[in-house]
């Protein structure tokens, strides 16, 4: 289980500006570090590089990758926009977070870097013969390695942005996250249950926004120094306003402001959700994408339709039976947690498409069959929420179809689930 400081520490990969100052910094020490070949017994047995050669070279990469770079960081920003235009503005964090293009721009302004040292390290004398080789390598290597990846960078910035693509990622961000709360359904705690859940004293939080993440270690060892018994009342996804607690304490007596600010730091609070840690994220950037679609100002069915298909198999991915030793044994057994609720996840992806696609009798069809397809899924609570949401569209499309035969098609379908 992570702590908060590297659950922060991974969070940097979704700055725009970490990896390209990783590609500076190693590109500072690359250059630096070729000069270690003249001391190296073996190195004057090496072939003779003149210095001219590889300022040559070096001349050349640096007088191009700062051009290529103000390109790229052109480009990306195009896609940022299409994306956030195109689909939800819910979804710029996962284009941002795209790794090629980071990888990209990193290798560009690291490059130029690497030349911009290394010339001057050559302008000062600073090789020998054995330096020289191993500087004459390294450019050759990085000459290579910034066509192959600006190469592959054309080829991905090309649908970067594209409605398509951010459905991808949207998609693919939620089935990562749903299999990790499958795999680790309470964080690692105590299932929360009318037997387990405390009624105790509630411990609340200054700040106002979204829990980001949880630090179950850090509440364990809080519940341990203590002897306490902590029930987490604000899990990832929630919105902790004044009067939400975080916490619930298994005493009636208030902790020290000590105890309050330690539990009050396991909990990283930010402006808006993310994706890490909240299943139910995914499934809202999803049907928000739907719901745009569906839209007068765009009349996109089809989008809406084929996101209903990745609910499908979200939802059966949800379903699948945990295997023997995947699911992560309870290691926190004086935290509890409550458990994701299958009701709100439904609610979350199917409510918009069935109120905006109500008039719509390509999208009802197709929801209606979805939940069809549901209903037979081997898993707890499917049926009965495939059973409430079919009623539910049914309702809508009845109050916005203007025909009745189309009512009547899509009333056929949902006789199916009775």
């Amino acid at each position: 289980m992570r702590t908060r400081f590297i659950h922060s520490i991974l969070q940097l990969r979704k700055r725009l500006w970490a990896k390209p100052a990783l590609y500076c910094f190693l590109a500072v020490v690359a250059s630096l570090l070729a000069q270690a070949a003249d001391y190296w017994s073996a190195g004057r047995l090496l072939p003779e590089i003149t210095p001219d050669t590889i300022q040559t070279l070096l001349t050349i990469i640096s007088s191009s990758m700062l051009a290529v770079a103000t390109f790229a960081v052109g480009s990306m920003l195009a896609s940022y926009s299409s994306a956030s235009a195109s689909a939800t503005p819910r979804a710029f964090a996962l284009v941002l977070a795209d790794d090629v293009s980071q990888t990209a721009l990193s290798s560009f302004i690291g490059a130029f870097i690497f030349s911009i040292v290394s010339i001057v390290a050559l302008k000062t004398g600073l090789y020998g013969r054995g330096g020289l080789f191993v500087l004459f390598v390294l450019t050759l290597a990085i000459f290579a390695w910034v066509i192959l990846t600006f190469v592959r960078w054309v080829d991905n910035i090309a649908r970067l942005g594209r409605l398509g693509t951010t459905i991808d990622k949207a998609e693919a961000a939620a089935r990562t996250t749903l299999r990790e709360r499958r795999m680790m359904p309470f964080l690692g705690g105590l299932e929360k249950t009318q037997r387990t859940e405390l009624r105790g004293v509630r411990v609340f939080c200054d700040d106002i926004g979204y829990v980001q993440y949880v630090d179950m270690k850090a509440l364990q060892a809080i519940a341990e120094d203590h002897e306490l018994r902590i029930m987490v009342d604000a899990m990832p996804g929630s919105f902790l306003a004044p009067g939400r607690p975080v916490v619930i304490l298994d005493t009636d007596e208030d902790p020290d402001e000590k105890i309050a600010r330690r539990i009050a730091n396991a909990f990283v609070i930010g402006e808006n959700r993310t994706f890490d840690e909240d299943p139910r994220f995914g499934l809202i950037v999803l049907s928000e994408i739907a719901a745009r679609a569906l839209s007068s100002a765009v009349n996109d069915p089809g989008t809406a339709i084929v996101i209903i298909g990745r609910f499908v198999r979200l939802f059966s991915a949800w379903a699948r039976p945990v295997e023997e030793g995947e699911r992560t044994e309870e290691i926190h057994d004086r935290v509890i947690v409550p458990t994701l609720e299958l009701a709100e996840m439904f609610d979350d992806a199917f409510t918009a498409i069935a109120r905006d696609g109500a008039g719509t009798v390509e999208v009802g069809i197709r929801l209606q069959k979805a939940f069809l397809s549901l209903s037979t899924l081997d898993f707890p609570g499917f049926p009965a929420q495939a059973r409430r949401h079919s009623a539910l569209a049914l309702d809508r499309a009845r109050d916005r179809l203007p025909l009745q035969d189309d009512v009547t098609r899509l009333e056929r379908i949902a006789r199916l689930l009775a």
